[in-house]
């Protein structure tokens, strides 16, 4: 038998970055500042093309949904930042996807779920509503999440219950943020600006006593109910795992709840061939026991 000192220095090499990454896990606040500065990484990638949208090249996924370089070059980035992070972790990408590359999650109790330019189309219009969302996923649960708005210069995150944050880049300051009582004069209604069905959200809405309705894009939509700013989102329309997992874990974090539209938990791991959520609801409270 042959002696391989390559083969040694992999197993070594292997070794030492599951250590780091067991270390990195037991640390969630610590691995969540990293993973934002990430996210603040994804976000320069992103300005460079939004200050020039004249110039910016197109193309068409095979859902017709758009795709630039700028999703592609901050999702490469992402990936191996994270990968340098935590070697062993399987990083799922919404544009990796989309190009065919399959990634198993089967097997592993934590996998990566990002999506590297969440309202492409609200960027390519010169909109300011389009984010990073970079989520951890334990047993098909987002237990980490970073969604950073760069072109109005917010960030929120949160690891675990009680930690969700809004971090201001104006001020470089951050503050506790967290959902709020449903108010008794009627709840603030989140919509998408450019998806959904009017009628089908009026029907809904009709077991709420509703004040308003805001119109927010991306992942955004989710963020302003953590920041208890608003109520409730419908979403009865088809949205993928990457649009929802890093929001869905800033919302736990301030207290808030995503369930579909049964109540049941929104469960993450790709069990939908296209990593399609059902329908659902993102709230500040348990709407499904609170109905009029």
């Amino acid at each position: 038998m042959s002696f391989n000192p390559n083969s040694m220095f992999d197993a070594e090499f292997h070794k030492r970055a599951r250590e780091r990454t067991r270390k990195l896990l037991a640390n969630p606040e610590a691995l969540c500042n990293m993973v934002r500065r990430i996210a603040l990484g994804a976000g320069d990638i992103i300005m460079k093309y939004y200050e020039d949208l004249d110039g910016l090249e197109v193309d068409s996924k095979h859902d017709d949904s758009p795709v630039t370089l700028a999703d592609r070059e901050a999702e490469t980035f992402i990936q191996m930042s994270l990968e340098q992070l935590t070697l062993d972790i399987p990083v799922i990408g919404e544009e990796a996807v989309a190009l065919g590359k399959k990634t198993s999650v089967e097997g592993h109790e934590y996998f990566w779920i990002v999506d590297p330019l969440d309202g492409t189309k609200e960027f390519m219009n010169g909109g300011e509503e389009f984010t990073v969302n970079i989520a951890l996923v334990k047993n098909a649960k987002p237990v980490l999440g970073v969604v950073y708005a760069p072109a109005l210069g917010e960030l929120y995150a949160g690891h675990g219950e009680g930690t969700a944050i809004r971090w201001s880049q104006d001020t470089d300051t951050e503050k506790p943020i967290s959902v709020r009582p449903p108010p008794k004069g009627g709840l603030n209604v989140v919509a998408s600006k450019s998806h959904g069905d009017a009628q089908r959200l009026e029907k809904f809405l009709e077991q709420f006593r509703i004040k308003k309705l805001i119109k927010r894009g991306s992942s955004l939509k989710i963020c302003v109910i953590a920041a208890g700013k608003a109520d409730i989102y419908p979403r009865l329309g088809p949205t993928c795992e990457w649009d929802t997992a890093a929001a869905d874990a800033v919302l736990q974090a301030a207290g808030g709840v995503i369930t579909d539209v049964n109540g049941e938990v929104l469960k993450y791991g790709g069990a939908n061939p296209k990593w399609l959520n059902p329908e659902f609801v993102a709230c500040s409270f348990e709407w499904f026991n609170v109905k009029e």
